[in-house]
C-alpha cells in the first residue's frame, strides 16, 4: 500500500538496530543511564579495581571521554552506579591525609558523620541488607568499603588490608548496633562519647 504522505519513487527509510558507535548515543540523559547501567554489570562482575573506566565506556557504547564528563573518574562513576549518598573524591582525602596516629579518631567520626545522616543512611542500609542475600549486593559493598573507601588509606600509610578490614568491620557492627538494631545505651550515646569510646580501640588496628 502507498504512503500518501511520501514522495512519489522514493522508498520507506530503513530501521536500522539501536547499536551506535562511541558518543552516539540520542541524549545525555539516556548516554548517563547507559554508562550506569553498564558500571553496575561491570562492578559486580570484575570489582571495583577489574572495571576500568575503558571498559565502561566500551560496555555503553560511548566514547571514554563521555565517562569522564558525566562522573569525572572511576570513584564517581561507583558512587552514582550504586546510588551512594557519599561524595567519595572529599571523604576519601579527609581519611587519607589525616596523620596516622589519629587514624582512629577520624574513622570514627567519618561513620558516625555519614550513619547519622538521616538522607544519607537508608541508602547505605538498603545495601547492607542486600549484601545478607545477594552476591552482587555483597560484591559490590565489599568493593565499596574496602577497596574505594579505605584501600588508598592502607595503601597511603602502609597498613595491611587485613588491619583496615577489622577496623572497618567493627565500625560498621556499631553503627548497626547503633541505628538498626537501636541497642542502649550505644543508640543514644552522644558522638563525642563513642569517640571516646571507640577511636583508640579502632587505632590499635591501624597503627
Amino acid at each position: 500500500m502507498t504512503d500518501p504522505a511520501r514522495p512519489p519513487g522514493r522508498s520507506a527509510p530503513v530501521r536500522r538496530g539501536t547499536g551506535r558507535g562511541p558518543g552516539r548515543r540520542p541524549g545525555p540523559t539516556e548516554t548517563r543511564e547507559a554508562i550506569l547501567a553498564a558500571a553496575r554489570d561491570l562492578f559486580a562482575e570484575k570489582g571495583y579495581d577489574g572495571a576500568s573506566l575503558r571498559a565502561i565506556a566500551r560496555s555503553a557504547e560511548v566514547d571514554p571521554a563521555l565517562v569522564h564528563h558525566f562522573f569525572g573518574n572511576k570513584e564517581g562513576v561507583f558512587v552514582e552506579a550504586m546510588r551512594f549518598p557519599l561524595d567519595l573524591s572529599r571523604l576519601v582525602p579527609r581519611i587519607t591525609e589525616t596523620p596516622r596516629e589519629h587514624l582512629g579518631e577520624t574513622m570514627v567520626r567519618t561513620f558516625l558523620e555519614i550513619w547519622g545522616d538521616d538522607e544519607r543512611r537508608p541508602p547505605i542500609l538498603a545495601m547492607l541488607r542486600s549484601a545478607m542475600t545477594n552476591e552482587q549486593a555483597a560484591v559490590l559493598l565489599r568493593e565499596f568499603v574496602t577497596t574505594a573507601l579505605f584501600g588508598r588509606t592502607g595503601e597511603t600509610h602502609g597498613i595491611p588490608m587485613l588491619r583496615i578490614n577489622a577496623a572497618a568491620g567493627q565500625m560498621i557492627g556499631v553503627m548497626i548496633l547503633r541505628y538498626v538494631l537501636r541497642v542502649e545505651p550505644i543508640a543514644s550515646a552522644s558522638s563525642e562519647e563513642l569517640v571516646e569510646l571507640l577511636a583508640p580501640v579502632i587505632q590499635q588496628y591501624l597503627a
